[in-house]
Formats: C-alpha cells, structure tokens, sequence
C-alpha cells in the first residue's frame, strides 16, 4: 500500500523533526504526545501521556490506512496522471473535531504566514506543555478560550471577528467534540450554525478530524483559480465555476483540488493577499 508519509501528515499539524513527526493533542482520554516515523518495516508509532493508548489506536487513521484512495478511479488526462504519481498521498483523519475547527477559524481570510504566527501564539498562550520529551504545546484549552476577553486575542494577530467566533465554539467544545463519530455532511452543517463558521471552515475542518476526501473548500483565496486552470485552462475562476468543474470527481473532490495543487498554482497577476499586523493597532 503506497504511503506518502511526510504529505499525508503535513495537513495535521504537528511538526517535522529529525526523528519523526510529532504532534500534541487532547484526546478524549487526556493529553498525548505522538511520534510517527518511517521504520524498515513500515510505520512506527509512540506516544506518551494520558492520551498515548487512544493516539496509538488510531495510528492507521492518523496515516490514512483508512482513506479509499484505491477506489478514486478516473481516466481524465490532467487528473488521472496526478493520481497515479501521488496515489501516496493520503487523507489521514485525527478525529479531533475542535482542534481542527480552531485551526481552521485562525486561517480564515489572512496569509499562510499570518495564521501560522497566530496558531503558534494562541498554542503559547491557551495551551498547556505536553507530555512526552519534545518541547511541544497542547492546543488551548477551551475553558481558557471562552473565558479570556478579546483584547488577550488581540495581541496574538487575532481581530475582534476570528476571536469571538474562537471564544463561542470553545463554549461548545465538548458538543463539537462529539461530533467525531458523526458522518461528514452532518457535521459540516452542525459547524455552519456558528455565525463566522461558514463553507470554507467546515470544510477545513472535516478534511482533518475526519479524513473526507470530499470536502471542498468553496470560498478559497486560490482554489478556485488553481481548478480553473487545470481543468478549463483559464487562470482565474469563481467557485461556482469550479464546483462545476468538481461534481464528475465526487465523492473525491477534495483529493482532486489538492491533486492538481500539487501540479502548480494558476498564472499569478494582480496583488496577492498581503500580510498584516494587527497586534499594534
């Protein structure tokens, strides 16, 4: 079975280190640290902490044993060549509901660089050290994040929007949380009822905690476009357009958008999305 570890990983979170990937979460069982990294026999995994039985349980899904990328089947000329160069690259599933919807909620609208600064103060901040001896952090603490006044968010690069949607989901976590067991449509709309949780966040969130090869993330800064130009061979498209262009590919829509990322983003003209601070403001 072909396993692109480091790309199938890459989307979690966590971090690449010299013996492994590493990340720190909060499980249902408490919290745990998991090292994964490649062996001469396949995939090893360890963890420490509370959490360290429930990481190791779902190590296939956290690797993306459990994805049916061997059931994506297409003869299209672009799509098909991609799919078979990457049928490695998997959709790993944490089924960790609310710490994919925090993350999704800090890359709402600003630039890759700008999110991660955010990520990294708000784990600094609200999160805990973590089990295990590599100097990781836990993600916040939900009771912290409800409670905590906006201008504590303020000062992570978080605007008064991002920080009162994070502050209401982290009122729900445990509902959120349960919604793990949950099929994938219906969780995306149980998110959506949260004002400032809309398509695109529900979809970054379904495609990590539960590894939906599916989920499309309409409303995008550069999906649209790369679609658009694989596809239809024109540099710039609406979501519409590309929705469009997705449906014959369904239920592997999503597999197909971070396919054809993999061949390369659409002709660049025009500003791009810039970088701000608000933490001086």
């Amino acid at each position: 079975m072909p396993l692109d570890l480091r790309a199938t990983l890459r989307p979690l979170g966590g971090r690449f280190l010299d013996d492994g990937w590493w990340t720190a979460v909060r499980t249902p069982q408490g919290p745990g640290t998991l090292r994964v990294r490649r062996t001469a026999d396949g995939v090893e995994g360890t963890a420490w902490g509370p959490g360290a039985d429930w990481l190791l349980g779902r190590l296939p899904l956290w690797v993306g044993l459990a994805d049916p990328v061997e059931e994506f089947e297409t003869e299209h000329p672009v799509v098909a060549p991609l799919a078979r160069r990457h049928r490695g690259y998997r959709y790993g599933a944490t089924g960790l509901v609310f710490e994919a919807l925090i993350r999704a909620i800090v890359e709402q609208k600003v630039s890759g660089k700008e999110a991660a600064h955010s990520l990294r103060a708000l784990w600094q901040r609200f999160g805990d050290p973590a089990p295990g001896p590599a100097p990781l952090r836990l993600p916040p603490d939900s009771e912290r994040l409800a409670a905590s006044p906006y201008w504590e968010y303020h000062r992570l690069g978080l605007e008064r929007r991002r920080a009162d949607v994070l502050r209401a989901v982290a009122r729900d976590a445990a509902d959120i949380e349960a919604l793990s067991g949950t099929e994938s449509e219906t969780v995306q709309r149980q998110l959506r009822r949260y004002p400032g949780v809309g398509v695109w966040t529900a979809a970054e969130t379904v495609a990590v905690s539960h590894g939906d090869p599916d989920a499309v993330s309409v409303g995008d800064y550069h999906h649209k476009n790369i679609v658009a130009w694989h596809l239809a061979g024109r540099p710039r498209g609406t979501d519409d357009q590309m929705l469009e262009l997705l449906e014959p590919f369904r239920p592997h829509r999503g597999r197909v958008v971070r396919l054809l990322a993999r061949a390369g983003w659409a002709p660049r003209f025009g500003p791009r999305m810039p970088i701000r601070s608000i933490t001086d403001r």
